[in-house]
């Protein structure tokens, strides 16, 4: 280390070194290895080739001020990492990136750690996965949809619809209790923009189209290809596509990843709106409220902006 002699130590060598004491005999009397006094003399040594303690310790001093050492985080600001953890409910990376975008530097590990120093486990309750985390296998499966007529299949889908162009969509039905609620949600892909609102018919197709068509008509310009999954609701898809001169795309069965921006997205709502939950004992302002906050949420895909903001930027 660049100051692990005490200057008394320091004052020794140089007696020593007067004394033409050996490197042995000088580590010996301070009380420390040969090598960290041979370190010390070749470090500290001026250019006449001269030990002098005086200047050696004003060199380790400087050198110590340079050093980069890790620092105690500032307890203002792990209060506002955890306001905003406990009122907008972001991760650990959102709060740190969200915050360096405005000059306040903490690192996402430091969160964690002040979540699993939390004793009373509220600070868990408040993340998404409740610091518990789960893997799964994927198996590839027939795709079986016999009921929805003139379907298109996701490979069909043009290669720039991936995920980076603005205007491709996503979208799904989250079910209430006992399958008889549902809310339908809608998810720009590029830039994670969400729309969402709850069918009072339920799941029938001609309500899902009307409300699809309804919810996306003021950015049709910007409804290049919608992409879903097998579900029967979903048979309409040809209103869908001629109201809004798009492509409605389907998934293979079993392969929610293919459309992965939509299903994290109902894993986030789902904080929100439990599962169990009967939509219809919710109110459209609460549930409007969901998709504001979820919106206004910070995400690393888009160097920690929020989707509102990115989305209405490139809005046509």
């Amino acid at each position: 280390m660049y100051n692990q002699l005490t200057r008394e130590q320091r004052y020794a060598i140089y007696l020593g070194v007067q004394e033409e004491k050996t490197q042995t005999a000088i580590a010996r009397q301070i009380g420390v290895h040969k090598s960290t006094v041979s370190r010390e003399l070749k470090r500290n040594r001026n250019r006449f080739n001269l030990y002098g303690w005086k200047a050696a310790d004003e060199k380790a001093q400087e050198r110590r001020e340079r050093t980069v050492r890790n620092r105690e985080t500032s307890p203002s600001v792990l209060r506002e990492a955890k306001k905003l953890l406990v009122t907008e409910d972001w991760s650990p990376k959102q709060i740190s990136g969200w915050l360096k975008r405005r000059g306040i530097q903490v690192s996402h590990e430091r969160i964690y750690e002040m979540i699993r120093d939390d004793d009373s486990g509220e600070l868990r309750l408040h993340c998404r996965h409740r610091m518990k985390y789960r893997h799964h296998k994927k198996h590839k499966r027939p795709t079986k949809a016999t009921n929805i007529p003139d379907r298109v299949s996701i490979h069909e889908r043009p290669a720039e619809a991936d995920g980076s162009r603005f205007g491709d969509w996503e979208m799904d039905l989250i079910l209430g209790k006992g399958q008889k609620s549902a809310i339908l949600t809608l998810c720009e892909r590029s830039r994670n923009y969400l729309i969402m609102e709850r069918l009072p018919l339920g799941r029938k197709p001609d309500a899902v189209a009307e409300t699809v068509t309804r919810l996306l008509w003021p950015y049709r310009k910007n409804v290049l290809s919608i992409t879903t999954d097998n579900g029967v609701e979903f048979c309409r898809h040809r209103t869908i596509a001629e109201a809004l001169k798009t492509t409605v795309y389907f998934a293979d069965s079993y392969a929610s990843w293919q459309k992965g921006a939509i299903e994290n997205t109902n894993k986030l709502i789902r904080q929100y709106i439990p599962k169990g939950t009967d939509f219809r004992e919710l109110t459209d302002d609460f549930i409007h409220s969901v998709q504001l906050k979820l919106n206004r949420r910070p995400r690393e895909k888009l160097n920690f902006s929020t989707p509102k903001d990115e989305f209405f930027k490139l809005l046509l």
